[in-house]
């Protein structure tokens, strides 16, 4: 499974509306220009997280998007399915050897339990500290 630019600019929408959630609407421009990021590739994200209720829209000249629910309660499975599909790594057949289709359903399990069990509030508050030991030179 590959995920796009579709649900990797997806899920840096969702994160910047979770960064900045309780503070009121937040443009795509302002995201778009933070990222780098085309903000006219944004307008086309937006309209499926939209339609799927994980995000509202607020019109006006200080408009912009919210999230739909609090981060704590939307996951980056939840985004991903809305912009990408289903997460399955490859299509499992019936008729497929037995120890083929058991290892591409616990490929697709894995993967479904990692975006399923991370939710927006655990990313927008992700520092990258702890995560890794730092490396440690002697003389």
């Amino acid at each position: 499974m590959k995920i796009s630019t579709k649900g990797r600019y997806g899920l840096t929408i969702m994160i910047e509306l979770a960064r900045k959630h309780g503070e009121g609407p937040t443009s795509l421009k302002s995201i778009a220009q933070a990222h780098d990021l085309s903000e006219h590739y944004l307008e086309q994200l937006i309209a499926p997280l939209r339609n799927a209720r994980l995000v509202k829209s607020i019109r006006g000249a200080y408009g912009g998007y919210i999230l739909g629910d609090e981060p704590a309660n939307i996951t980056s499975g939840d985004i991903i399915r809305v912009l990408e599909g289903p997460l399955s790594p490859v299509e499992v057949l019936d008729d497929e050897e037995p120890a083929k289709r058991q290892l591409w359903i616990r490929i697709r399990d894995a993967v479904k339990d990692v975006l399923d069990n991370t939710t927006l509030e655990d990313l927008a508050n992700y520092s990258g500290d702890g995560d890794q030991e730092p490396y440690m030179f002697y003389i």
